[in-house]
Formats: C-alpha cells, sequence, structure tokens
C-alpha cells in the first residue's frame, strides 16, 4: 500500500470493465463505448484514434500500431501487425551513395506507408461489436469541436517547436499563428474529421484509396518520395503468433519481429540468472545489473530483429542458453563499456492503450508516428502527419534491417500481456520508444520480485542505459548515483521522465479489474 501522506494515485478497482489511456477524454470515451453495446476491440479503436488528436506529436492515422488480443472463446492470444512498409522505391545503396549512414530522421525517405488505418479495420471486421461508424464517431466529434490541450501534451509540444520539428504545411496545421498551443488551448482537425468520415463510410478504402490516398501520395512525391498509389492500396495488416518466455512462474507475451518484443524476454532470460528479489528495489545494486542485462539484449536486438521475413535468428535470441551466456558476461561491481552505435534510429513518441470489457476480452494496443510529430511532414490538404518510421531501418549493406522497398523496418512499439496458469492476468504496455522492452521487465520485476500493484510498480523510479549514459529519473536518491559513477557508469538526469505505461490487472478469482496508468502523462483509468 503507498503512503497515503506523500503524493500519488490510487489504483482503479471496477468489476464491469476497464480502460486505462494517457488521456482523460480517450479512456471516457472508450468507456461510453463499453456503455453502447461495444466490446474491447470497438473501444480501443475509438481511444486510439481519439489519442491522434488529443496527443498529435506522439501518434496518428498517419503511423502504425501492434496490438494483443485475448478473446472469449479464441484459442490462444492473437497478435495483429499494423505496420507499414516502404515504399518499392526506397534504396539503401542510393541513399549510401548520396553520402548517408543512417536515413534520415525528418526526411520523406525515412516515410513508410501508415498500417494503422488497416489494422483499425481488420480488428473492427474480425473481433468488433458496433459498425466502424459509431465507433470512429467521438473522434470526427473532437476532430471538428476540439480537444483542450494537455499538460503533458503541451510541454513535449513545446519542445518539439523548440526543436524546429514542423516543417511546410505542417506548421499550418499544427501551430497556432507559428506558435504551440499552452495547456487548455483547444487544438482543432476539422480536416482530419473530413479523412475519419471516409473511413467510416467506407472502410480502410476511405483512407488508402480515393482521394485521401491522392492527397498522401502527391504530397509526398512533391517532397521528392517515390511513394506511389499502388504502395498504399494493397493490405498492410496481418495477424501473426505471439512470442512469449517466463519470469519466476509468471508468463510474459509479447509481439514477435517486426517489433522489439524479444528483447524483453531476453531481456528477463538474463535477469533470472540473478536474484533481483534480494536488491533494494531502489538501490544501485539493482539498476546496475538492469542496465548490463539492457545492454547486452539490445545489442542483441541491433544485430537480429528486422521485418518478419527477414529475422532469421529469433530462436536464438530467446533461446535459455543465449540469455545464461549473456548473463556471464556481467560483472557485479564493473560496468561493461557501451554496445555498438546502432544505425537505425530509436524514439520515445508512442501512445499505449489497455482495455477490459464485461467479458473478459482484452485488448493491449500501442500506436505511434515514431518521433515527435513523426517525419514532421504533413499531407497537404488533410494535414495528415506522416510518421518517419522507416528512419528505423539499417544502411548498413547486408544487415538483416537493412532498408529496401516493400519492406517493414525494426519497429520499438512493442504490447505486451502477463499470464499466469495459462490466463491473461494483466494486459500492459510501456511507453517511450527504446525504453519499452526494458519498461516491461521493469514493470514485471516490480510486481513479481517486490510485490507491488501495477500502479505502484509504475509511479517506481526508472532507469534507462542508452547511447553511453545511464538515465535516472529523479526518484533515484543521489546516493545511488554516486555508487553507480563509482563502478563505471556515467550518469544523467533526462530532460523529460522516462516513458509511460497503462496497465490492467484482471483478478480472476474475485470478479474485479485492477487499473493503472501513470503519472508521467496526462492519462488515467477508469471503469465501471
Amino acid at each position: 500500500m503507498r503512503d497515503f501522506h506523500l503524493p500519488g494515485r490510487s489504483a482503479v478497482f471496477a468489476t464491469n470493465a476497464m480502460c486505462a489511456t494517457s488521456h482523460p477524454l480517450a479512456t471516457q470515451t472508450a468507456i461510453d463505448i463499453l456503455k453502447a453495446g461495444g466490446n474491447a476491440v470497438d473501444a480501443a479503436i475509438a481511444a486510439a484514434v481519439l489519442l491522434g488528436l488529443c496527443e498529435p506529436q506522439m501518434t496518428g492515422i498517419g503511423g502504425d500500431c501492434f496490438a494483443l488480443v485475448d478473446a472469449p472463446g479464441q484459442d490462444g492470444i492473437i497478435a495483429l501487425n499494423g505496420s507499414g512498409r516502404a515504399p518499392k522505391g526506397l534504396s539503401a545503396a542510393r541513399l549510401r551513395a548520396a553520402g548517408h549512414q543512417t536515413i534520415p530522421l525528418r526526411s520523406v525517405d525515412a516515410v513508410t506507408v501508415p498500417g494503422a488505418v488497416d489494422a483499425f479495420c481488420l480488428l473492427s471486421q474480425d473481433w468488433g461489436r458496433l459498425p466502424l461508424s459509431q465507433v470512429l464517431a467521438p473522434a470526427i466529434h473532437y476532430a471538428e469541436e476540439g480537444v483542450p490541450v494537455a499538460p503533458r501534451t503541451a510541454w513535449d509540444w513545446a519542445i518539439a517547436h523548440q526543436e524546429g520539428v514542423l516543417t511546410g504545411c505542417a506548421k499550418d496545421f499544427y501551430l497556432h499563428h507559428g506558435n504551440p498551443p499552452r495547456p487548455g488551448d483547444v487544438f482543432r482537425a476539422p480536416s482530419q474529421a473530413s479523412v475519419l468520415k471516409q473511413i467510416a463510410a467506407h472502410g480502410r478504402a476511405g483512407f488508402y484509396e480515393g482521394e485521401v490516398a491522392d492527397d498522401l501520395v502527391t504530397s509526398l512525391q512533391a517532397l521528392g518520395g517515390t511513394h506511389q498509389l499502388d504502395d498504399f492500396a494493397g493490405p498492410h495488416a496481418f495477424y501473426m503468433t505471439p512470442i512469449s518466455g517466463s519470469y519466476n512462474g509468471i508468463e510474459l507475451v509479447e509481439h514477435p519481429p517486426n517489433g522489439q518484443g524479444a528483447t524483453a524476454i531476453l531481456m528477463a532470460n538474463i535477469l533470472s540468472h540473478f536474484d533481483i528479489s534480494s536488491f533494494d528495489p531502489f538501490g544501485a545494486e539493482r539498476v546496475h545489473i538492469e542496465a548490463e542485462a539492457a545492454k547486452l539484449a539490445y545489442d542483441t536486438r541491433n544485430r537480429f530483429i528486422a521485418d518478419p521475413d527477414a529475422a532469421s535468428r529469433l530462436d536464438h535470441m530467446m533461446s535459455k542458453t543465449t540469455a545464461a551466456q549473456l548473463a556471464g558476461l556481467i560483472n557485479p561491481t564493473r560496468a561493461l563499456p557501451s554496445p555498438a552505435v546502432v544505425s537505425e534510429a530509436v524514439h520515445k513518441d508512442t501512445v499505449y492503450l489497455t482495455v477490459v470489457d464485461s467479458d473478459r476480452m482484452s485488448v493491449s494496443l500501442i500506436y505511434s508516428i515514431f518521433h515527435a510529430f513523426g517525419s514532421g511532414l504533413a499531407s497537404d490538404r488533410f494535414g495528415i502527419l506522416f510518421q518517419n518510421r522507416g528512419a528505423g531501418f539499417s544502411l548498413a549493406a547486408g544487415h538483416p534491417n537493412e532498408a529496401a522497398g516493400g519492406k517493414r523496418p525494426m519497429h520499438t512499439i512493442i504490447p505486451g500481456m502477463l499470464c499466469d496458469g495459462g490466463k491473461v492476468v494483466m494486459p500492459f504496455g510501456v511507453m517511450g520508444g527504446a525504453y519499452q522492452p526494458n519498461g516491461h521487465v521493469r514493470l514485471l520485476s516490480n510486481m513479481v520480485d517486490f510485490g507491488l500493484n501495477a500502479q505502484s510498480a509504475i509511479d517506481a523510479p526508472r532507469s534507462f542505459f542508452d547511447k553511453g549514459m545511464l538515465n535516472l529519473e529523479r526518484g533515484y536518491a543521489t546516493a545511488v548515483r554516486s555508487q553507480l559513477e563509482h563502478i563505471g557508469h556515467k550518469t544523467a538526469i533526462p530532460e523529460q521522465p522516462i516513458g509511460g505505461a497503462q496497465a490492467i490487472r484482471i483478478d480472476h478469482d474475485r470478479g474485479v479489474l485492477e487499473g493503472a496508468s501513470d503519472a508521467r502523462k496526462d492519462g488515467c483509468a477508469i471503469g465501471f
């Protein structure tokens, strides 16, 4: 139990249904959809699309998504890959010849075809209960009438503006008289309402064909892109089989490549070789061992995770033998050197949401445009932000994740679920780009090794080794930083908190749902 003398938030309990998102309007919208007769899939889609308006710096219909779905009567968890491909004209050789070692972050070459809309339409068709028009109605309403900008969103928006992220016509759609919104300013996107109405009426064809697709392709070509209408027209979303591993008796279920879920499983396997529960949960020893495990797991990720057709070493990555060998490299009293610098980009801008309904259908969904405001480029007519997910490709010749036309890049976004005794007991996710596998394992360890409830496990301070630096949130004591520096770590306090998270724990014995939402974001959990 938390100390009620100190700032914090309580877990949310309900018996019927629950939703947790990073914005209150999205959470409430999901609850409204459930009360109107929708199921968890309907509610998740409604909340996700609305989040593209509540947090446009994080996500939008020009992005990608991944989902895990546990449906009553279905044999096993379903993984949906909603990531789009690179245009057929993308060439790593051309980019190398132009002198690039990485794909420029804010360039048209980094723009891949959006996969999220196709995924939402497929989910709605196969698993939803309500018509898509009803599910999208709240987002259409808020796109037209506007959304008051929340504090964390306004902060992120201001940082992106200072960095000059938005360019061209994107400034007209996402700045007001050249300035970012302040908390409480109303952001409207009537042109996106028009797009959502097309999707509501015509499904995926309303986005990937017709006037919307024409706007997307014409805008990209004007920016120098190789994108063609047939790059958009074909199907993008598809079902996969989840992958999983076990940590102290709890099954961790992840999305397979091109997502980085295998990284979380590998990291958990490495940590299983240490008595984590004997450490101070917020002490230097735990931070050190976790940072070393992350270095090794992420270095493995950078070698193997790629398009599903190119990721051929998945079994090796998830092998207990591999984890044991890597664990043997960790010195409990000395930091390892930094692993090789990755040649593809990583990011920290994502939304994650989860919904559990009265039938205990569970949805774990993550949705992103990669970096803040994606590529910073938008379509001329409808103002749809283009994701820069293609910056996740490598330009190293022969690498499994080498950029190529028609290929999907390595993705950082991963939804998660925990299972116990063959039942889903917690859909969850941790935002924060590259941090996500580390975040999944930290949350799992907080609960399994230290007995924290979901909300306390989310609230707890975070650390993350990234780009040669061990980042520690201000929740860590000065003495912890000193101890870590003494054994060879370079430490820093990051400008922004590390990621965000949502979770819903399902207490099957008591018939109760326990919702948790990260105070690092603007959101909340609501149940009924």
